[in-house]
């Protein structure tokens, strides 16, 4: 788990979670397989999101092109709200 952003508004959370190896007698020669993906959280609407596969994959490749812009903190608030629609999940504290 690693934070990768967090503003007044949002906050994003990177897990990554290796996939277990499935070569034949313990020896693999494949690259090792991860599998995780990103927690945005809402901070005002109180409400969270976590997405993997091809959305996550998305969200990474998107942010890496505005982060190679130099972009203000609005800007990035800005493209991350775009996912408020979907957040259904109501933050709970614990």
């Amino acid at each position: 788990m690693q934070m990768l952003y967090n503003s007044a508004s949002f906050a994003v959370v990177q897990f990554e979670v290796p996939a277990p190896d499935a070569g034949a007698g313990g020896v693999s020669t494949a690259p090792p397989l991860s599998r995780g993906g990103y927690e945005i959280v809402d901070k005002f609407a109180r409400k969270e999101i976590f997405i993997q596969g091809a959305l996550a994959e998305r969200f990474k490749a998107d942010v890496q092109a505005l982060i190679d812009n130099d972009p203000s903190e609005e800007d990035l608030d800005e493209y991350i709200a775009g996912f408020a629609a979907l957040m259904q999940q109501p933050l709970v504290l614990h």
